[in-house]
């Protein structure tokens, strides 16, 4: 059941990258990224208002304990290190193909495998070493058909897309720590909650006192499309990774398949370039991917 899970959040996730180069073509991050976190708060709002008293919905909602000031200081360290891996990620979204956004984000298990091995004393075996030495070739691939676009590794907003996989990576190994024993619900309804006090903070002390020497918000209907499809995608996820049986390693790989589908769309609609070439560093991370599955399969 878990790795159904997994594939129904990859769908899912998928659609939310849409979505959100859609809400981000020539708009502001920061009021974006602030109201996703509003409406994502919203979406949860019933789940923390029936943790303080069941009656109110007679019993619709699953009742989980939001008392337990010890549970919250875990979720908001999730919601920080989230936070800073969406800024981060945000902007390079803006400002790069899609087409070179979505393989780069496919390579987050990759850190968050070798993290395993580090932090729980996981194993690599010869199938997965395989797998992290093509999926680094994908990389540099990757930065070779950017230079085509004028686009470089050591581009601004490359190193951001970077800093926002390994803060995704370290976030999806922090999921893994806690979620064994806090209830997913509780997890995702006040990290939602966490991140809006902060975005808050950040959009009135960063962006609206200079909101008119950047880039103007705009609205656009994406912006609604965004919260749905990654509190969806979140919702599956927190939920595989509860089950005991569960794997991390596999779960980050099978969530990032999600590429496939953000990069049909960048190909058919966004009409980006050098296709052939990502195509090709598309099927390498594929391969990649595959590797490290059967790898880890091999190995449990």
């Amino acid at each position: 059941m878990w790795l159904f899970l997994a594939f129904g959040s990859a769908c899912l996730l998928g659609f939310y990258d849409i979505f959100k180069k859609k809400a981000l073509h020539g708009n502001a991050v920061i009021p974006v990224l602030f109201l996703n976190t509003l409406f994502s708060s919203i979406l949860f709002l019933p789940f923390i208002i029936n943790s303080f008293d069941e009656s109110l919905f007679g019993g619709l909602f699953y009742a989980f304990e939001s008392n337990n000031l010890h549970l919250h200081k875990f979720v908001f360290v999730k919601a920080i290190i989230v936070l800073l891996s969406w800024i981060f990620g945000y902007f390079a979204m803006k400002h790069l193909p899609i087409t070179i956004v979505g393989p780069m984000n496919a390579t987050r298990p990759i850190f968050v495998l070798l993290g395993a091995i580090l932090f729980f004393s996981e194993k690599l075996n010869l199938l997965q070493w395989f797998g992290v030495i093509l999926a680094i070739i994908g990389i540099f691939l990757l930065g070779y058909s950017g230079k085509k676009e004028g686009f470089r590794i050591q581009n601004k907003w490359t190193i951001f897309l970077f800093i926002a996989v390994l803060l995704g990576a370290l976030s999806g190994l922090y999921d893994k720590y806690i979620m064994q024993s806090i209830h997913p619900l509780f997890v995702q309804s006040w990290f939602n909650v966490y991140q809006l006090l902060l975005m808050l903070i950040i959009l009135l002390l960063l962006w609206y006192p200079k909101r008119k020497d950047t880039t103007p918000f705009h609205w656009h209907w994406a912006i609604v499309f965004i919260p749905i499809f990654l509190s969806s995608a979140d919702f599956l996820y927190f939920h595989s990774l509860s089950y005991d049986e569960a794997l991390i390693s596999v779960i980050s790989m099978v969530r990032r398949s999600s590429v496939l589908i953000s990069f049909l769309f960048g190909a058919l609609f966004l009409k980006e370039k050098n296709l052939k070439i990502k195509l090709f560093d598309l099927i390498l991370l594929a391969l990649s991917m595959t590797l490290l599955y059967l790898g880890s399969i091999y190995l449990h």
